[in-house]
């Protein structure tokens, strides 16, 4: 940002302060285009919030924008993304459960969650997966979430393919016991 002094009138002198413009390729604008949905329904499936999920998607898109030379270089800039979104989620949970077990410490009781914004049914299913191991449910919210082949799952988790095939059958053996438990009782 540049600075530079402008005298007013009295001999009052003010900083004029102008902010570099920002500019937007097509290929940016396409890119938010095509995948603000998509992140969207991966950043619900890990947080199970809808503000949360708009929110780690704003802020994907702003790292995309402050790194735009070298992902627009990038194949599949779409599988960065992905993967930065997954990272950010990820962060936020850790730095969530590090409050709250301040909070246990301390004897405060945290705010319960939002209303649901899926069907019970859905929001069950979707409370199973974010209990999973990690990677288990990465695999699930991009297969099943954002309708991902394996293969594009595979590259935005940068892991193998036969990797991704092996979360998912863990991920269904486990979500198929424990959706099985909480339906009978």
């Amino acid at each position: 940002m540049a600075a530079q002094p402008d005298t007013l009138t009295a001999g009052m002198t003010v900083r004029v302060v102008r902010t570099p413009r920002v500019r937007t390729t097509p290929m940016f604008s396409s890119l938010y285009q095509s995948e603000f949905q998509p992140l969207l329904r991966i950043a619900y499936g890990l947080t199970g919030s809808r503000a949360e999920a708009e929110e780690l998607v704003q802020e994907t898109f702003v790292r995309c924008y402050q790194h735009w030379r070298r992902v627009e270089t990038y194949d599949k800039p779409g599988a960065w993304l992905r993967r930065v979104l997954i990272n950010l989620a990820y962060s936020r949970r850790r730095k969530l459960s590090t409050e709250l077990r301040a909070l246990t410490r301390l004897g405060a009781r945290p705010a319960g969650p939002g209303a649901s914004e899926l069907g019970d049914v859905d929001e069950a299913f979707w409370a199973a997966v974010r209990r999973l191991p990690r990677r288990q449910a990465q695999a699930v919210v991009l297969y099943y979430g954002d309708d991902l082949p394996t293969e594009d799952v595979a590259q935005a988790m940068g892991c193998a393919a036969g990797t991704v095939r092996a979360l998912l059958h863990q991920a269904r053996t486990t979500l198929a016991k424990v959706l099985d438990t909480e339906e009978q009782s």
